[in-house]
């Protein structure tokens, strides 16, 4: 009987954080470049202001590509573009589910 108890026993281990779960959760199942992607494009959204204006985007390393509807927005845009880039990656470094290994955007270009 102590030999069955202590095969089947549940070895007690420390407490882990639900956040930390979380992360060990995304990483495992390997959905942290999805992930990545949806908060890139949400701080897009959120921060150039000029989301009802973006046709299409995507991101592949570390640039984000921007298809505009609006030649004039574009522009604008333009003029602004490393000051959005600054402030999405300061976004981003406070994001806790952003995994930063893969690192930060580096150029935004406006089509």
């Amino acid at each position: 009987m102590k030999d069955y108890e202590s095969r089947y026993r549940i070895a007690r281990k420390e407490a882990v954080s639900m956040d930390d779960l979380v992360a060990q959760y995304i990483r495992h199942m390997k959905l942290t470049a999805g992930l990545n992607q949806q908060r890139i494009f949400a701080a897009w959204d959120e921060l150039s202001g000029v989301s009802q204006y973006t046709l299409d985007k995507y991101c592949r390393d570390g640039v984000l590509y921007c298809r505009m509807s609006s030649s004039v927005v574009r522009s604008k845009v333009q003029r602004q573009k490393s000051v959005i880039l600054s402030m999405m990656n300061v976004r981003l470094e406070q994001d806790p589910l952003y995994d930063n290994q893969q690192g930060f955007l580096q150029s935004i270009v406006l089509q």
